[in-house]
């Protein structure tokens, strides 16, 4: 078997515990030594039946490998959380931006039964989640997330200090490298229906050795990177699908207003001049036609060769891991130079380009390039590693920030809406520009009548 088989089949025997109703409580089992795709396999099975499941590591170092096996469409769902600190506020925020805007754009990816349960969830604790929003926005290092925030997210992964910490608890447990947890863990988990334990039954060891700063800001880097990957490509794909829905409603809606514009103005002149005296009629025909010249411009704007791009956007589950991948690799916040900074951007911006443009083969040249580039990795220490993990947070806010914005626009809106309409069969770009063609037709006929 390859290594998607074997996953699958741990998986299966992992399941097969979990969902066992023979009154045992607590089931001990072998794990391979990269749990993390049989773990993603749970974690999707788990969302599908609508149980909780929580996932507790030894320490903060699994975290960026459980969360990327996660399958791209169920990541929002899943509340992963280091438990330094500092890094742990950063990666909630990006957690319910990535939430946010998953809910917002109302895609495919938001399918199935896993999000029609998280809806659910939603409305029921929607004074909770506007809660969070709230605390998020503020930003406040110090201040405490909202209590029952986890509840939040079916799929909890957080190391043992953390989850003991705030007393967190699922339908499912699952204890990741139990030969590296402390005796105790081997018991039932607090609240659970079943707890798995991974790692067999050998000796426990005990709390892990404290790690010394650089380590363990080399951890937080790692899970940063990871929550700022998903945003980064959450922020390309909304700006993707945002820009192919603005040349389908331009081209749909833009030309038609423009000439129901120009209609309307060249109606407003007629009644003007039919009674020159009347300079309300004179005032209206003056303000239709600047209304037609802004709107011919706006139409002129959106069809030019430029801007006018037939192709629409599809972005493939293979075309959406490539560019997190190459996000996590190449990202400017992780330069250690002005020289490194300015080679990362121009790569980046490549990388963007190509997603823009679903082109796979376009991803993969940018990187072999960065492959190429690679050298030997410079000794960081632990003042490099925290000016690291500043740069990434502030690029977490700022990416927050920009959805916001673009989720509060009224074209946002719109998009919005015409997903919604799109999943019960309605075309509502259409429907609007069929009831624009009525308009024109009506506006013709008065001026010919």
């Amino acid at each position: 078997m390859n290594v998607a088989e074997d996953s699958a089949a741990t998986a299966r025997a992992w399941l097969a515990s979990l969902l066992a109703n023979d009154g045992t409580a607590l089931t001990a089992t072998p794990a391979p030594a990269d749990v993390a795709p049989a773990l993603a396999v749970v974690a999707a099975e788990a969302m599908a039946c609508d149980r909780s499941l929580l996932v507790v590591t030894v320490d903060d170092q699994a975290l960026a490998d459980i969360s990327n096996a996660v399958d791209l469409d169920l990541r929002p769902l899943c509340l992963v959380l280091p438990d330094a600190h500092y890094a742990m506020g950063i990666a909630l925020r990006a957690t319910l931006s990535l939430l946010k805007s998953r809910l917002a754009r109302a895609c495919d990816d938001t399918d199935g039964p896993a999000w029609a349960a998280q809806r659910r969830r939603m409305n029921e604790a929607a004074a909770l989640w506007q809660e969070c929003l709230a605390w998020s926005n503020r930003g406040l290092d110090a201040e405490a997330w909202p209590p029952g925030l986890p509840r939040l997210f079916p799929v909890r992964v957080l190391p043992l200090a953390l989850a003991r910490r705030i007393e967190a608890t699922a339908d499912w447990v699952v204890i990741v490298d139990t030969g590296r947890q402390p005796e105790d863990v081997r018991t039932p988990w607090p609240g659970a229906l079943r707890t798995l334990l991974l790692g067999g039954a050998g000796p426990a060891g005990g709390l892990p050795a404290p790690a010394d700063a650089a380590s363990r800001l080399r951890a937080e880097l790692e899970v940063l990177t990871q929550e700022l990957s998903e945003l980064e490509l959450e922020l390309a794909t909304a700006q993707a699908e945002i820009a192919d829905f603005t040349r389908r409603y331009h081209a749909l809606i833009g030309a038609r207003m423009a000439m129901l514009d120009e209609l309307r103005a060249e109606l407003a002149a007629q009644h003007a001049a039919a009674d020159p005296e009347d300079l309300d009629a004179t005032h209206a025909a003056e303000s239709a036609q600047a209304r037609a010249e802004r709107s011919r411009r706006e139409s002129e704007r959106f069809t030019s060769p430029e801007t006018n791009d037939p192709r629409p956007f599809v972005a493939s589950a293979d075309l959406k891991k490539l560019y997190r991948k190459l996000a996590q690799k190449i990202h400017p916040d992780r330069a250690r130079d002005e020289n490194d900074r300015a080679w990362r951007t121009q790569l980046m911006s490549e990388a963007n380009r190509a997603y823009r443009n679903g082109d796979e083969s376009a991803l993969r040249e940018v990187l072999a390039l960065w492959q190429e580039g690679v050298h030997r990795e410079q000794a960081v220490d632990a003042i490099d590693l925290a000016a690291q993990v500043d740069r990434l947070k502030r690029r977490i806010g700022d990416i927050a920030g920009e959805l916001n914005r673009l989720f509060g626009s009224k074209l946002y809106e719109l998009f919005t809406a015409a997903n919604i309409a799109r999943r019960t069969g309605r075309d509502l770009l259409q429907e609007m520009s069929d009831r624009l063609d009525a308009d024109v037709a009506a506006i013709r006929a008065q001026l010919t009548g």
